[in-house]
């Protein structure tokens, strides 16, 4: 099975750095932006499992671009942190966007790992059961067809 793809976009090197690191030594593979333009041109052609974004990148929300994340990838994870408290109506938006999981900074490494594995597990068995819903159902045989009449 093909590692799964995270990409990382938050304006701060060190928490790149941070999560890129804790990622990796798990086995995904990591891409990192620290603007949103950034993050756009390196996600063409590629496959992503999940999205790790700060909340405010580039003195503007990401909603816009987890929007376009979901519409590329709708069976992706998503999951947001931010630096400080978001306002409820933020909250809601965030959530009405495609956000699976929301942290606030600092963050415990072990729950970003669990909050990730679990979501990344749900995403694909969803995923799996759309296929599944999608594919051509077979044609049973028809009861004279099986007693050879």
């Amino acid at each position: 099975m093909a590692k799964e793809i995270i990409l990382i976009v938050d304006p701060e090197a060190h928490t790149q750095w941070t999560l890129k690191t804790l990622l990796e030594s798990e086995g995904y593979n990591v891409i990192t932006a620290n603007t949103i333009d950034s993050a756009r041109k390196k996600i063409s052609n590629i496959e992503l499992s999940g999205l790790i974004t700060e909340y405010w990148v580039s003195h503007s929300s990401t909603l816009g671009v987890i929007r376009d994340f979901k519409k590329l990838f709708p069976e992706a994870y998503v999951m947001m942190l931010a630096n400080g408290e978001v306002q409820e109506n933020e909250y809601r938006e965030v959530l009405d966007a495609g956000v699976d999981d929301f942290f606030l900074k600092p963050f415990s490494s072990k729950k970003i790992l669990l909050h990730l594995r679990k979501g990344l597990n749900h995403h694909q068995t969803l995923a799996q059961e759309k296929r599944l819903n999608e594919e051509p159902r077979r044609s049973l045989p028809t009861s004279s067809s099986t007693l050879g009449t």
